[in-house]
């Protein structure tokens, strides 16, 4: 597995390759660390992995703590309670560890710990990143143990204000983690469901960044390449969890997908962000089972598109519709439902949804500007399964 070892620095310096997390004491000292504090969601603070990683930390004399805290979709009083904990502690660094909630969760901690202003004033609205001080915000490390959210190489955090029942995209160009460790030995335990739904979660990002009409040909390449990725390896990573090659090649392409989407996402998101601040639903199952409704729904912008993306990946039907075809397929060959409503969301609240739809800053680089009814209709579409 050697040939997978590799040192990358876009976006990020990504040290890639399997058992690279032996290295994670060294990469902190790198970045000035003598306090670090591991972030990681409950689930994984129980394994024997991450007692093992803070007891090799204190062994290269690296004080480090642990703290678990942490919704499957984080809220605002998760990253205060990581910041009480980051300064009581009075750390010097964080190590991110997990799926995407622990990494997003983790980057807010890192910028939130030196600043005087509350969480919500550095919402991605306008330039309110320009209120961050700089100067107080801690270096991560990142290291994302499901392919999916990309998070390890993005420079911002989805966190759900549990009080107006939404998610907030919290923003910053240094909220970008200064080294990742991408370790395929490390997600070898996610169970085949959702090492699914985190893999789709990859392709809605390299697809929606692919289909986003802003110009950017760097990020429209990766996001080809990293579709192909997903293509040639999320089945067998689902089927053969312990296969390192296809572990390390869904990593890349989840990364990919993060990279992608500078270029932007669209309605997937759009309506996956408010389903999951409302109903608590995962978000790479939720972007799973909505993408067949939003690619039909966006077929008249991206036809060409993605006719162009079919070629490419040597589909034996390379149209919109053969593309179709290959998502539905691989949906129900990886246990993907169908629809929304086998994962009892109902169609009570569609209006609300499609109204929080179009306040999404995903909406805004959709290929096509759906008014709050038409988000309304593709998310029922979703839930009875009317393609």
């Amino acid at each position: 597995m050697n040939s997978l070892h590799v040192n990358w620095n876009y976006p990020t310096a990504v040290k890639a390759g399997p058992g690279r997390i032996k290295e994670l004491p060294s990469f902190c000292k790198q970045l000035g660390m003598t306090r670090p504090l591991l972030i990681t969601d409950p689930g994984l603070a129980a394994l024997p992995m991450v007692d093992a990683l803070v007891i090799a930390c204190r062994q290269t004399g690296l004080d480090c703590s642990l703290f678990a805290h942490i919704k499957g979709n984080p809220t605002g009083t998760n990253v205060s309670d990581g910041v009480a904990a980051f300064n009581a502690g009075r750390h010097d660094g964080v190590i991110a560890f997990g799926g995407g909630s622990a990494l997003d969760a983790a980057k807010a901690v890192a910028l939130l710990a030196g600043q005087t202003r509350p969480l919500w004033d550095f919402e991605d609205v306008g330039d309110n990143y320009l209120r961050v001080n700089e100067a107080g915000m801690a270096p991560v490390v990142a290291v994302p143990t499901t392919a999916g959210t990309g998070s390890e190489v993005g420079r911002a955090s989805v966190i759900t204000d549990e009080a107006a029942h939404v998610k907030r995209i919290i923003f910053h160009p240094r909220m970008l983690p200064a080294i990742v460790i991408l370790d395929a030995e490390l997600s070898v335990g996610l169970p085949a469901r959702l090492t699914a739904a985190t893999g789709m979660d990859a392709l809605s990002h390299n697809l929606e960044a692919l289909c986003s009409p802003f110009y950017h040909p760097m990020a429209h390449g990766i996001a080809l390449e990293g579709i192909r990725l997903v293509q040639q390896y999320l089945p067998t990573a689902v089927k053969d969890g312990a296969n390192i090659e296809a572990r390390h090649h869904m990593l890349v392409a989840s990364a990919m997908g993060a990279t992608a989407f500078q270029k932007g996402l669209g309605a997937m998101h759009a309506l996956a962000h408010p389903l999951g601040a409302v109903y608590d639903a995962h978000h790479g199952t939720l972007n799973a089972i909505l993408m067949p409704y939003v690619l039909v729904a966006n077929r008249s912008a991206i036809a060409t598109k993605i006719a162009a993306l079919a070629r490419y990946m040597n589909l034996p039907d390379a149209s919109f519709e053969g593309f179709l075809d290959w998502v539905l397929k691989m949906r129900q060959a990886i246990g993907i439902p169908h629809t929304l409503a086998e994962i009892g969301i109902p169609a009570d609240r569609a209006d609300d949804i499609g109204r929080m739809a179009v306040a999404d800053g995903s909406s805004h680089t959709n290929p096509i500007s759906y008014s709050p009814q038409q988000y309304s209709e593709i998310l029922n579409k979703a839930i009875s399964g009317i393609l």
